[in-house]
């Protein structure tokens, strides 16, 4: 769904252009070549990683439902947001991966996660793929891209918190707005191009599935909306109780804001439009490598090495640590791939906020 129309910074349309940034072809170079092999998925690491996220998650979700203890609560309920989030986070890879190579998988995932969390692969698919396109990354045409360091400072607290609204506007946009819809052509129109897609741009809007892509859409948004009905029905009628459905939310709420801290740092945001060339795109990514060890929880699926999937998009998460050690191995200090590397969490969000106060 689109998140908020944020208005960039004052000044920021006459900031002096920044100087193109050319192609360094000996990191584009040794990224491919040293990469070759690690392109197959490989299938038992994806199922054993979404069946384990599942059954942590959804264990952890119902001990914080059913138990009299509320620190034992708060510790189930931790643990269910980064288990889903995790298990969530798998939506990107559906992306990327050839399906031919991990057969069912993604009906697995979307019977296991996509449905249940009401984030089914069709929200991400047929839009993340256009934020890797050569010629939209970073312009108006990215549904994934915000010149956010160029924003007024209010905007960030404003970019996190409004994600917390996420399980409300999903329950609303398959419990309320896809059984409408299909009473009303106009607002089907409306649901599929405004209200499909995970997407920050508020300017984005998605084309009408067609043909296959329609066949498989139809059949999952269906389930999703069975599901978000079920919830609001059982809920209202008492069946399911109160505190179940107010913990499921509150999970949901925590997994969107992980999520969108994760977003906020996964590029600098600094592009105002202009096509960037590849390595520009690289270095506008993030990385946050070993020995970092907390990105395994805020990142996780291979999202720590951002920048690196934005130089090999086709190489499976689980390869990206090896792919990273391959390239500090053989290239020289002085080239641009280690400026994509940071330390940690804290101190992108303090670059991000600092950019926000130098364009006031």
């Amino acid at each position: 769904m689109n998140t908020m129309t944020l208005d960039r910074a004052a000044g920021a349309a006459v900031r002096a252009s920044r100087p193109t940034i050319a192609d360094d072809k000996a990191m584009l170079k040794a990224a491919a070549e040293l990469t070759r092999d690690l392109l197959k998925p490989r299938p038992g690491i994806y199922w054993a990683d979404l069946i384990a996220s599942s059954v942590v998650g959804y264990g952890a979700l119902v001990t914080a439902i059913v138990t009299t203890s509320t620190a034992l609560a708060i510790v189930a309920g931790v643990v269910a947001v980064l288990a889903l989030y995790r298990g969530m986070s798998m939506i990107h890879e559906l992306t990327h991966v050839k399906h031919a190579s991990l057969p069912g998988f993604r009906a697995g995932w979307n019977a296991l996660i996509g449905v249940p969390m009401m984030i089914p692969s069709f929200m991400y698919e047929g839009v993340h793929n256009l934020h890797h396109a050569k010629t939209r990354y970073g312009t108006s045409e990215d549904p994934e891209y915000l010149p956010l360091a160029l924003m007024k400072p209010w905007t960030l607290p404003v970019f996190i918190l409004v994600s917390a609204l996420a399980p409300i506007g999903l329950l609303i946009r398959f419990g309320v707005l896809a059984p409408l819809s299909v009473l009303s052509p106009k607002l089907r129109a409306a649901v599929v191009s405004r209200y499909s897609a995970l997407s920050i741009n508020p300017q984005f809007r998605r084309r009408m599935p067609q043909g296959e892509e329609k066949t498989r859409w139809d059949r999952v948004e269906a389930a999703t909306a069975v599901w978000a009905l079920a919830l609001i029905v059982l809920t209202a009628t008492g069946v399911l109780p109160l505190k179940a459905f107010l913990i499921f939310l509150a999970v949901g709420s925590g997994v969107a804001l992980i999520n969108q801290v994760r977003t906020l740092v996964a590029h600098l945001w600094e592009n105002e439009g202009e096509v960037m060339t590849v390595t520009a795109q690289y270095l506008d990514s993030v990385n946050v490598p070993p020995p970092a060890l907390l990105p395994v929880l805020w990142a996780p699926i291979g999202l720590r090495y951002h920048a690196l999937h934005h130089l090999l998009p086709g190489v499976p998460y689980h390869a990206l640590g090896e792919a990273h050690k391959r390239l500090i191995g053989v290239l020289e200090p002085e080239s641009p791939y280690y400026k994509a590397n940071y330390r940690g969490l804290p101190g992108l969000v303090g670059k991000l906020t600092m950019a926000t106060l130098r364009g006031r």
